[in-house]
């Protein structure tokens, strides 16, 4: 199919996991992606999406009361 790469390219170009390419396709965080079989096919186009994970640091150490 042209215009369309596979999970596996797609993990080559974004330097990512081919198992965290189709998790994201799962969730529809790929725009554009649809599954045949149980192949995902992914517009060639498409960008790589943000990283949601906290980098702030700011949930360090939760727990821990400030001594009064």
């Amino acid at each position: 199919m042209n215009g369309f790469i596979t999970a596996k390219d797609a993990a080559e170009k974004w330097n990512m996991s081919v198992r965290n390419i189709q998790n994201l396709c799962a969730a529809g965080k790929l725009d554009g992606a649809m599954k045949f079989g149980n192949a995902w096919a992914i517009p060639q186009d498409a960008e790589k999406p943000q990283d949601g994970r906290i980098t702030t640091g700011s949930y360090k150490n939760w727990r821990k009361k400030p001594s009064t």
